[in-house]
């Protein structure tokens, strides 16, 4: 009986040492396959640093772009806000003379009324009259060339 229970336990030890050989072998697959995915994994992050060096690149140059933009378009709204002005200052310089102009010409009106008070004036005595009121208008021209 000894010699039988010797042979039982030797077969139980055969046993277990063939399912660990089996589980080992298992283990040794699974690691393979994980050794593939480390190297897959790897070479996807090379990929992710070299998408986010150009990115980080790009961006750079955005910021670059931007900045350039930036200080352009503040000149040229600084110097369409001077033209502006400018412009609005014309006009109303412009508005002023044409007043001036108007006055003189409703000032030249009565003068021609009063020489001819019988007939109705020809329009040649109304292009005298114009040409009079501008004639005055130049003379008071200022030395800046705005009509005082």
């Amino acid at each position: 009986m000894s010699h039988s229970l010797g042979i039982v336990i030797e077969g139980l030890v055969a046993v277990l040492l063939v399912l660990t050989i089996a589980y080992c072998m298992l283990l040794n697959k699974r690691l393979k396959k994980l050794k593939a995915d480390e190297q897959s994994l790897k070479a996807t992050i090379g990929e992710l640093i070299t998408v986010t060096e150009i990115a980080e690149r790009a961006i750079g140059g955005l910021k670059h772009t931007v900045r350039d933009v930036n200080e352009n378009l503040g000149a040229q709204i600084n110097a369409a806000t001077a033209l502006a002005d400018q412009l609005k200052a014309q006009l109303a310089e412009g508005d002023h003379v044409v007043r001036r102009i108007s006055k003189i010409a409703i000032a030249a009106r009565p003068l021609v009324a009063q020489a001819e008070p019988e007939a109705p004036a020809p329009r040649a005595t109304s292009a005298r009259a114009n040409a009079a009121a501008a004639q005055a208008f130049v003379e008071r021209r200022r030395p800046d060339g705005i009509a005082a």
